[in-house]
């Protein structure tokens, strides 16, 4: 089985609080931060290596190809997915401004159609943006069937369907789909019984989480090749739906204040900040 994964690069999520506004208001910049993969599309990476092993045999029974549209750095965080075990890097040059998830989803269904993968895997929402547009914009373009949230992941016996089980209120529903598929994942997907691919034991239990690259891996890593290519040799039409006009930070929070007593601060909270 062969499965195309996309992977954005974010500002590591636990450094947020020093991304800032640009002097002109036009952008965020991101100067000075660690880039990391996004979260959700690490998910989809384990996914993806979960689904094409014999974990009990320690063979790779299928084919991961990791896919990122950013500057010449967004190798590294390609780098580090096939040290985790995928086998193929992709980098579409693109500058991450330019960048919505029509544009991302027009770029995944030219790689689809020059490719032919059995499936595409893809994180449910990249952790700065949080649109959860571009798997969905895809799946329509290709007219492929689609599942998102997944929180477990079953193929089936013979390959050429999976269910996918996801949260809805009040419980879950499974639903089923035919390959090739377009599928989004949550994060109870890298949970141990998340996914089932039909060859790995199903009583096998995983390591919570995305996988750690071992030493091995990360030399292996080193040798895969990494196909660079641009937005222009794919035909892509890079008109954007999605611009920003301007960004502010919030207001800052006034310092408090304190009271004397439980009846003053009632009467404040009622009468001040009409909480209550």
């Amino acid at each position: 089985m062969k499965i195309l994964v996309p992977v954005k690069r974010v500002a590591d999520p636990d450094n947020v609080n020093k991304v800032k506004i640009s002097a002109d208001g036009k952008t965020v910049t991101a100067e000075g931060l660690v880039m990391k993969p996004n979260p959700f599309d690490e998910y989809a990476v384990e996914t993806a290596l979960r689904i094409t092993e014999d974990a009990p045999a320690g063979k790779r029974i299928g084919e991961v190809t990791v896919v990122s549209i950013g500057p010449d750095d967004a190798s590294q965080q390609i780098r580090a997915c096939l040290a985790m075990g995928a086998e193929k890097g992709i980098l579409v040059k693109g500058d991450d401004e330019k960048l919505d998830a029509t544009v991302v989803a027009r770029v995944l269904k030219k790689l689809y159609e020059r490719d032919k993968p059995d499936l595409i895997l893809m994180g449910k929402q990249a952790v700065d943006g949080d649109s959860n547009q571009a798997g969905q914009i895809l799946a329509e373009m290709l007219g492929l069937p689609m599942v998102t949230f997944v929180a477990k992941l079953e193929l089936a016996a013979d390959g050429k369907s999976l269910i996918g089980q996801r949260e809805v209120d009040g419980g879950a529903v499974r639903l089923q789909a035919t390959l090739p598929a377009v599928v989004t994942v949550d994060l109870r997907i890298v949970l141990p019984g998340g996914v089932k691919n039909g060859i790995t034991p199903a009583d096998k239990v995983y390591a919570e989480g995305p996988r750690y690259a071992s030493l091995k891996g990360i030399m292996a890593a080193k040798k895969k090749t990494i196909e660079t290519i641009t937005l222009e040799s794919l035909g892509v039409d890079t008109g954007r739906r999605v611009t920003y006009l301007k960004f502010e930070a919030p207001p800052g929070r006034k310092a408090g204040i304190k009271v004397p007593d439980a009846v003053e601060l009632v009467k404040k909270l009622h009468e001040e900040a009409k909480a209550i």
